[in-house]
């Protein structure tokens, strides 16, 4: 979590400064330390630079992850701001596609996902004296296989060479004590004022609606303070932003009321735009600080003294009906409620007001099951297995997996050429797969055009695959940016879109490409990454001697790529309009923001798709696949016989 001043009186404030010499000595004489910080006791910024200022890090340096990428770069710019060094010096950052670190770092805030990705190359962290698995409470994949890999990577190394702090701001202590033997718990109190929680008296229709009439509500009602309003994702905080931003010009006029500042937070916000929330509101003004789950634990919003939570959270799950990772809106757990709530306790006596019923949140869920029990797991397998896990439904997992996922990921990934039947890593393809920072799927999309030819646009497309979306839609201007997005849409589907976005803007004179985007509403910074992603898998094809060719004009072969990558993500169309899913049989309809939705209506003028391959699937009020492209049906047999000669030889 990032604290709102770096001053040096604010830094001896904070709770874990006064346990400071308590705290650095469990950490000298145990193996691993367990601490559980409440929100506001800085444990996130001054644990590290404790145990760097204590010299626990000599010889080496203190690595601490973070689940969101925002969190690890805003706390590492935090850190080094304090330490007064720049950032990628002494303090710096490690996240996907994204490194600001140098020779001389000794702290490196980075992604739980990255610290997996160095123990591919050393398996016991030798760089690394001290290892801190921060917001461990969230306990992502990553995390929970980290908690095995440190297990294994600390009994390897001689004693007391590489120190363990987990910390949350909620956790189960006694779980991970057991699990680490020799560890020692602590507990340290965060600054919470008390918070007034207060309920729906019925159910809301929309948590939307009622979000903003209750921020409206209080910016009329109650005193001065900011408001930090929970959203499930993107569209709805857009959507929101608009709608809360007219209804607040169209109040009467009153000269006690405070002007209204609304802002937008989430992970796909550019930097500078996410750091806006962390100034503090104008002289004669209020803040409405419209966030996702980002804000519960990762980053502290300063200001804040009033709550409103939808009780609603946008999570990915793994759909074993479905075949697939869906992102889909679910309720939010207890322990999730109050962290929310808290966040109006920072800075003095708050309120938190929930969009839900006291009776609906005795029924939510204690705690969110942690995401090694719900996701694809095909990624976490492949590393295992890279790391010379031959065993993996052996894997000492602070909370096994279901076996059947397990030998869902391991069929996926025979079935991708990674693994042999005997369930060994296989040589070239699943090697180069481990060693390629994307999802196994694409990895598999990249090979596969290296051998078809087509590898300079197939890069194009999983970079932009792995950017943040690049269309931008104002609110004052839809429409004219829907028609300058048409210009790049491609009847054979939204990958091909994307390379057409991408082609346009890499040809644009470094100087004119900001104008350019902002002529074609869309987003300069996504774009901009995802040239540098494009670069950094550049010269990952290239160091495993890889084949760089172009396809040119002819699409076929990057088509027939996507298909030998994301053949389980394969649909045949339905005479009712959608389609089903090949690998699974279940019905999904092509998402409304497709280049392909509109193909096959009455004014199109566009033949409908017979075949499609999706990148992921979205449920909402129904399940919809998201980056979809036209493919030839008769192509699945013939590019993946493995996967498809029973059901070819089925007649399905």
């Amino acid at each position: 979590m990032v604290t709102a001043n770096g001053t040096a009186e604010a830094r001896k404030a904070l709770p874990v400064y006064s346990a400071r010499h308590r705290l650095v000595e469990v950490v000298k004489t145990s193996p691993c330390l367990v601490l559980v910080g409440e929100t506001g006791s800085g444990k996130t910024t001054q644990v590290p630079r404790l145990l760097l200022e204590a010299g626990l890090a000599a010889g080496g340096a203190i690595a601490c992850t973070q689940p969101r990428r925002i969190a690890a770069v805003t706390v590492a710019q935090r850190v080094a701001n304090e330490m007064g060094c720049k950032l990628g010096s002494q303090v710096g950052y490690c996240v996907r596609f994204d490194d600001r670190t140098g020779p001389d770092t000794r702290i490196k805030y980075m992604t739980d996902g990255m610290l997996l990705r160095e123990a591919l190359l050393d398996p016991l962290l030798q760089r690394y004296k001290v290892v801190i698995l921060d917001e461990a409470h969230e306990r992502t994949v990553a995390t929970d296989v980290l908690l095995g890999l440190l297990k294994a990577a600390a009994a390897g190394r001689p004693e007391g060479d590489l120190r363990l702090v987990v910390m949350s701001a909620t956790l189960d202590t006694q779980k991970l004590t057991a699990y680490f033997q020799g560890s020692q718990a602590a507990y340290i109190a965060g600054r919470q004022y008390p918070v007034q929680v207060m309920y729906t008296p019925a159910p809301e229709e929309s948590y939307v609606d009622a979000a903003i009439t209750t921020a409206l509500q209080i910016h009329c009602e109650e005193g001065p303070g900011d408001v930090l309003v929970f959203l499930t994702g993107q569209d709805e905080i857009e959507a929101c932003e608009r709608l809360l931003t007219d209804r607040a010009a169209s109040l009467p006029p009153d000269p006690a009321r405070l002007s209204l500042c609304v802002l937008p937070l989430y992970a796909a916000l550019p930097p500078e735009a996410q750091l806006r929330v962390f100034e503090r509101a104008a002289p004669g003004s209020r803040r409405v600080v419209l966030a996702t789950n980002i804000a519960e634990t990762s980053v502290t919003v300063p200001g804040v003294r009033f709550v409103v939570d939808s009780g609603m959270v946008k999570a990915r799950a793994y759909s074993p009906r479905l075949g697939a990772d869906c992102l889909q809106v679910v309720p939010v757990s207890q322990a999730q409620a109050r962290q929310r709530s808290g966040r109006a306790g920072r800075e003095g006596p708050g309120k938190a007001f929930r969009l839900y019923t006291e009776a609906a949140f005795a029924k939510l869920a204690p705690s969110t099951a942690p995401e090694i029990l719900r996701t694809n797991l095909s990624s976490v397998v492949l590393q295992l297995k890279a790391l010379g896990v031959r065993d993996v439904l052996g894997f000492d997992f602070l909370d096994p997996p279901p076996a059947p996922a397990l030998v869902r990921s391991l069929e996926l990934l025979l079935a991708l050429g990674a693994l042999t039947r005997e369930g060994d890593l296989a040589h070239p393809i699943g090697t180069s797969l481990a060693r390629l920072p994307v999802d196994p799927m694409f990895g598999r999309v990249l090979m596969a055009s290296a051998e078809l030819g087509c590898s300079e646009e197939a890069l194009a497309v999983i970079a932009m695959a792995s950017t943040d979306p690049v269309f931008q839609f104002p609110r004052e201007k839809r429409e004219e940016a829907a028609a300058a997005h048409a210009r790049f849409a491609s009847r054979e589907g939204d990958h091909l879109t994307a390379l057409a976005v991408f082609q346009r803007f890499v040809a644009q004179p470094r100087k004119q490409a900001a104008a350019w985007c902002r002529e074609g509403f869309l987003n300069a910074r996504s774009l901009a990454k995802a040239r540098d992603i494009h670069a950094q898998l550049r010269g990952h094809f290239q160091a495993l001697g890889l084949r760089l060719a172009s396809c040119g004009d002819d699409a076929t072969p990057l088509r027939q790529a996507l298909v030998m990558g994301l053949f389980s993500h394969a649909a045949r169309r339905q005479p009712g309009g959608t389609y089903r899913v090949l690998a699974t049989g279940q019905d999904v309809a092509l998402h409304p923001s497709s280049a392909l939705a509109r193909a096959g209506g009455a004014r199109s003028g566009v033949p409908a798709v017979d075949a499609v391959v999706f990148g992921e699937l979205v449920r909402t009020t129904r399940t919809y696949a998201r980056d979809v492209t036209a493919i030839d049906i008769n192509w699945l047999p013939q590019l993946v016989p493995n996967f498809f000669a029973r059901a070819a030889a089925a007649g399905g």
